[in-house]
């Protein structure tokens, strides 16, 4: 085994999802983990879940051919009906619990309780705050056509920030956002929740 290949192997290839990429880089600077190589899958996919599964199938594989004797995915189920597992279970790889980036944010267990109370509930994170008009609003046509709104949202009557991080223009919008969609607004400091130590785990 070269040494190019003896590094890798002291290393984590983490594929996580575009949407937390931000997070678990903050996670490893925080933490010092600085053996996690980390790579992104678009964000995207997250409004074409069918694309998750086989995105991720194909990145094990290259981090194999590159070496990666250890490989976390940094994915909750993200709508993919439990093909995610799937690969997973084909490579022996493990990959975050969890439905959904809202469930491990705040904690699955939490989520798990209060999951009653969420049947009407929008989700934000940072990402979201972020981009809310580039990520949501203009790839639903919320922009072009406001009538839409009643169809995607007419089902919720709460939106809650689930926030990593405690900034004051990621609030703002979070909360504009929750005006734009006629949803009532509710903030919870969060931070990275159960992400930190799966992070901590690989």
């Amino acid at each position: 085994m070269n040494q190019d290949v003896k590094q890798q192997a002291r290393k984590t290839r983490v594929i996580g999802c575009g949407m937390i990429a931000r997070e678990i880089l903050a996670v490893c600077e925080q933490l010092g983990l600085d053996h996690i190589d980390l790579k992104c899958l678009p964000a995207m996919w997250h409004h074409y879940p069918d694309k998750i599964a086989p995105g991720v199938d194909s990145a094990i594989e290259s981090a194999k051919s590159d070496g990666f004797e250890h490989i976390f995915v940094a994915y909750a189920d993200c709508g993919t009906g439990g093909h995610l597992d799937a690969v997973c279970e084909k490579h022996g790889v493990e990959r975050i619990a969890g439905p959904h980036c809202f469930s491990f944010y705040m904690g699955n267990e939490t989520f798990t309780e209060e999951t009653d109370d969420h049947i009407t509930c929008f989700f934000m994170t940072d990402f979201l705050a972020r981009h809310f008009e580039t990520f949501l609003v203009k790839p639903l046509g919320l922009d072009r056509h406001p009538e839409l709104l009643e169809m995607y949202f007419g089902n919720y009557t709460k939106m809650i920030y689930i926030a990593q991080t405690d900034d004051e223009t990621l609030n703002s919008n979070a909360e504009c956002a929750a005006e734009f969609l006629g949803l009532d607004y509710e903030r919870r400091a969060t931070g990275y929740g159960d992400l930190t130590q799966a992070l901590i785990a690989n």
